[in-house]
């Protein structure tokens, strides 16, 4: 195994802060699929409150995953798509899903190894 520089420490950090949110991948997916407004997005994802969707996009704008457009409208219209880096990002989430089905606890139960 070989050691990991402290730049692919801080990548990696920068990876983790987004992945450790709770709704973060809920958001990506739904991103994935098409840009949505707010309340679109909220209602496709579900059991997410107003305020933990607003604090999961505007981390996952900050870090370049996510797009905020405003259009002047009235009322504003605002809506949310991804990025180029967001839309690479999706790739992470597959690549953890085919892990999880290979390995997950759905798999292998606690035990069994």
């Amino acid at each position: 195994m070989s050691a990991v520089s402290s730049k692919d420490k801080s990548s990696i950090c920068e990876i983790v802060q987004i992945i450790g949110t709770k709704w973060g991948f809920a958001v990506i997916a739904e991103l994935y699929k098409e840009p949505k407004r707010f309340n679109r997005l909220q209602r496709a994802i579900g059991a997410i409150q107003k305020q933990s969707l607003t604090d999961t996009l505007r981390l996952l704008e900050q870090n370049g995953l996510v797009r905020r457009d405003v259009f002047p409208t009235v009322p504003v219209t605002v809506e949310y798509s991804l990025t180029e880096k967001g839309l690479e990002f999706h790739a992470v989430i597959e690549a953890m899903n085919r892990w999880a089905a290979k390995w997950g606890k759905a798999n292998h139960p606690i035990g069994s190894l």
